[in-house]
């Protein structure tokens, strides 16, 4: 959301269907952090990745014609969100793709693209070379989309962008800097480190160190650490969070009001928000514990999935 409030945005719609509540809290916290207007469109049924833009119209078209940002959520990267919008209005285009190179194309969707930026056909996990650009999940449309799209579950992806591609208006605009998709635990932990080290180039100051860090590590400032620890490299620790003494944190994300009891370690692990750790703990292996996970004093997890609210 700073990207898109730094690109010039100033309302954002949150388009849900599980745990509403859970957002209207989010809204609460950080619609005055940020400053930016946010707005929930809920979904009575999952809509896909087109249907909810149908669902949101009247939001997303106040009739200027501005163009708007379409953004999975599960998708982290540098956002290049300004410099997308210039190169979508330049070209007049109904929608355009952010998209990204990989080295192994096969696993994915790939667009062909022309020497003009247009996307000219989608190829599904393509057995032979055809191109090394993918869909990033992040899109620019203009308004006149919205017309294409029924209110019902559908994809933007297999619906809709064909038919912008088959009549000339679908471009595709190349992310520069790192991309993942972190719908998945060891992906989101990957997201972490690539986020770190785009700090570490870009805003080091934003990144926190002390006695017993290394690497990237990135501290709320609410947050409080105990005497002796060693946090690092690639660690998250969020608003709230009490870290205890001689606690050493390596490749995870502490959520908000976390609290790690003395001498515990956590390695590539995700603990959810206001979850507790307790003494002596060892949590390796991509354990994911989810909101609220109290653990006892002195247990070992190895990859263990907690999630008591889902």
């Amino acid at each position: 959301m700073q990207a898109l409030k730094a690109a010039g945005v100033t309302e954002v719609i949150l388009a849900i269907n599980y745990r509403p509540e859970v957002m209207m809290g989010f809204i609460a916290e950080w619609e005055p952090k940020l400053g930016v207007k946010i707005v929930c469109s809920q979904e009575k049924e999952p809509m896909g990745t087109a249907g909810p833009l149908a669902l949101a119209k009247e939001l997303l078209d106040d009739g200027s014609g501005q163009p708007f940002f379409v953004l999975n959520s599960d998708v982290v990267c540098e956002y290049p969100l300004k410099e997308m919008l210039d190169y979508h209005r330049a070209r007049g285009a109904e929608a355009t793709i952010l998209v990204t190179k990989v080295d192994d194309p096969s696993k994915y969707g790939v667009l062909i693209i022309n020497e003009y930026g247009q996307v000219q056909q989608f190829v599904e996990k393509p057995k032979e070379f055809v191109g090394d650009k993918i869909n990033a999940g992040i899109y620019c449309c203009s308004p006149k989309v919205l017309e294409r799209i029924e209110l019902r579950p559908t994809s933007i992806e297999k619906e809709v962008f064909p038919h912008v591609a088959a009549d000339g208006q679908l471009y595709a605009f190349t992310l520069a800097g790192y991309w993942m998709d972190v719908g998945q635990p060891k992906d989101y932990l990957k997201g972490l480190t690539l986020h770190l080290d785009s700090l570490n180039i870009h805003n080091p100051s934003a990144l926190y160190n002390a006695a017993g860090v290394s690497g990237n590590v990135l501290v709320a400032a609410s947050a409080k650490i105990g005497a002796d620890c060693k946090i690092g490299p690639d660690v998250s620790i969020g608003e709230g969070c009490v870290i205890g003494d001689g606690v050493r944190l390596s490749n995870c994300v502490v959520m908000k009001g976390v609290e790690v009891g003395n001498h515990t370690k956590v390695d590539k692990c995700i603990i959810g928000w206001d979850s507790k750790v307790g003494n002596w703990c060892r949590l390796e292996n991509q354990c994911v514990l989810g909101e609220d996970v109290q653990v006892r004093q002195e247990l070992y997890m190895n990859g263990a999935v907690v999630l008591p609210h889902k």
